[in-house]
């Protein structure tokens, strides 16, 4: 057996989308995840993408965006690990479908569900890839002020998230 190969993949994000990166079990978890995130808002725009672990081995697809879709399919074709998943989104955020997306019952785990850049880091066996973990974002740059948290709170009421 050769030594495994650690990946870094990049998701980049277009302006305006998020992202939802998991790990599921099964095949029909693309169209529980479709039928999770239709159902949770008639504005939210998705695509979802999901890697076959066996059998064919395909990138199954499903979403009500062709952009979003088409992106999803980009990511999870260059993640390239077994029963992960891409959700991308747009005109929702996360934090509005992550409940639903948890409760589909083929989903083992969310990586992350973010607007922020990300790296896969992704490790290559003789027998394939798997998903270590993720990068979102950057690292801080220091500790919130009195004057941070004060708009911190100020933009969670402004946005609707706190009353």
């Amino acid at each position: 057996m050769s030594e495994p190969v650690i990946h870094i993949v990049p998701v980049t994000l277009p302006e305006g989308v998020n992202l939802v990166f998991g790990q599921a079990h099964f095949i029909k978890t693309v169209e529980d995840l479709y039928e999770a995130l239709v159902g949770s808002s008639p504005y939210l725009r998705f695509g979802v993408a999901f890697c076959e672990a066996s059998g064919p081995r395909l990138v199954r697809r499903a979403g009500n965006d062709p952009d979003l879709v088409a992106g999803a399919v980009e990511h999870a074709t260059a993640v390239g690990a077994g029963h992960s998943f891409v959700v991308l989104l747009r005109d929702g955020f996360p934090v509005n479908v992550l409940n639903q997306v948890k409760a589909v019952p083929e989903v083992c785990r969310i990586f992350c569900a973010t607007a922020n850049p990300v790296q896969v880091l992704v490790a290559e066996t003789d027998q394939g890839r798997g998903v270590l973990g993720v990068v979102d974002g950057a690292s801080p740059l220091g500790v919130e002020t009195e004057e941070d948290e004060r708009a911190r709170r100020a933009l969670l009421r402004d946005i609707g998230y706190k009353c």
